[in-house]
């Protein structure tokens, strides 16, 4: 996977999305890709989606037990596109920003704009990446697949107010049942570049690739 991303073209910046369910390992994941594609020569920029979420008041709007909900409104998509994905893509300015808004304080940031250098890769993670509005974002995406079962325990264990472990619990429908949606809307291991088994962190193994 390394070897193809290195093969990507250096006149332009490369953008690389790390899609997967909640718990699939996609922070773990780009940030060891990044590291590697460093180690090798190529200079990445680090971004996650978390830093696009929408404010509560839009989050919420269909209740705060809604998988629709959480599958349609968790993240500002315009805004994401405007500050970070369409100024790196062929011919724009390069002029980005990695993230405007912070859920925990549900408000808005100010970090400075970066001006990328040609050749250099985004390595973006973050939930839902392959929908309709972001499907055309990607020179290379990478879904993570794993099973609810492991990736809600993962999260449980991760973040004390999240929930039981438990995928079916009541806590949890909200975040599963919003992921279904979009496994079921936009099928993301068909549009993916490359999926990959990470049910187990310590073996990642990929399973499909396009060519």
């Amino acid at each position: 996977m390394t070897q193809r991303l290195l093969a990507l073209p250096q006149d332009r910046v490369a953008r690389v999305g790390v899609d997967g369910v909640d718990g699939a390992g996609k922070s773990t994941f780009a940030n060891e890709l990044a590291r590697s594609l460093e180690a090798l020569g190529r200079r990445t920029i680090r971004a996650s989606v978390d830093g696009f979420h929408n404010p509560k008041s839009v989050r919420y709007r269909l209740g705060r037990r809604s998988p629709e909900g959480y599958f349609l409104d968790s993240y500002d998509y315009p805004v994401l596109m405007e500050a970070l994905l369409d100024p790196l893509a062929p011919g724009r300015s390069r002029r980005y920003r990695t993230s405007v808004f912070d859920h925990a304080s549900d408000s808005s940031v100010s970090v400075p704009e970066e001006l990328a250098r040609p050749g250099e890769i985004l390595v973006f993670d973050g939930l839902f990446l392959h929908r309709p509005e972001l499907q055309d974002k990607w020179d290379f995406s990478i879904f993570l697949d794993v099973a609810f079962d492991v990736s809600i325990a993962r999260c449980a264990r991760r973040d004390r107010g999240f929930g039981p472990p438990d995928p079916r619990a009541t806590e949890n429908r909200r975040y599963v049942e919003g992921q279904r949606l979009y496994l079921r809307r936009c099928d993301p291991r068909r549009r993916a570049t490359i999926v990959v088994d990470n049910n187990d962190l310590a073996v990642p193994r990929v399973v499909s690739a396009l060519d």
